[in-house]
């Protein structure tokens, strides 16, 4: 229904605004198609004053990035933890370093990790703090003694409750 580019020189038209518009659903996030040719285009949509179409997600961006870090990436890594990190992991709590009994694998901080207990069972997938070889010097440490062995303050968590989804 949106059909096609007003000409062979368009980018795209109402079905590239529809596309974005799932897009933007699909993140989490909300999204307005409206004219932004009017000096304060953005003010006047702000203010509920302008003409568009509303494109409101069904999950928030925080459980819609969580899905996106349990499904679309491939693990980098493995992060081993005692049971202590188990009990935490499934009250809905961070994975702190001293948790952490061994870890597997090569990884930049950003890339997903799995997390696994010390039988092997995956307990979760997570947006790791720290690359592998910061990693290994400060697991089974505690978080106050990060600087000290790293000689810069990193954070807290090994991966953060935000950044990791329990299986």
């Amino acid at each position: 229904m949106g059909g096609q580019a007003a000409s062979a020189l368009s980018n795209g038209g109402m079905v590239t605004k529809l596309i974005a518009g799932r897009i933007a659903m699909a993140a989490g996030c909300r999204m307005a198609i409206a004219d932004g040719r009017p000096v304060g285009a953005l003010g006047a949509l702000a203010d509920g004053k302008a003409r568009c179409s509303w494109f409101l997600p069904e999950a928030s961006p925080l459980s819609a990035r969580k899905r996106w870090i349990k499904g679309s990436l491939k693990s980098a890594g493995t992060l081993v933890v005692d049971d202590g990190a188990v009990r935490a992991l499934s009250a809905g709590k961070s994975l702190l370093p001293a948790g952490v009994t061994r870890i597997d694998g090569e990884f930049q901080r950003g890339d997903v990790v799995e997390v696994h207990d010390k039988k092997g069972r995956v307990l979760a997938r997570g947006l790791v703090a720290y690359a592998a070889e910061d990693a290994r010097r400060i697991a089974g440490h505690k978080s106050a003694e990060i600087e000290k062995l790293l000689g810069f303050r990193g954070r807290d968590e090994m991966v953060h409750r935000d950044d990791l989804v329990v299986e």
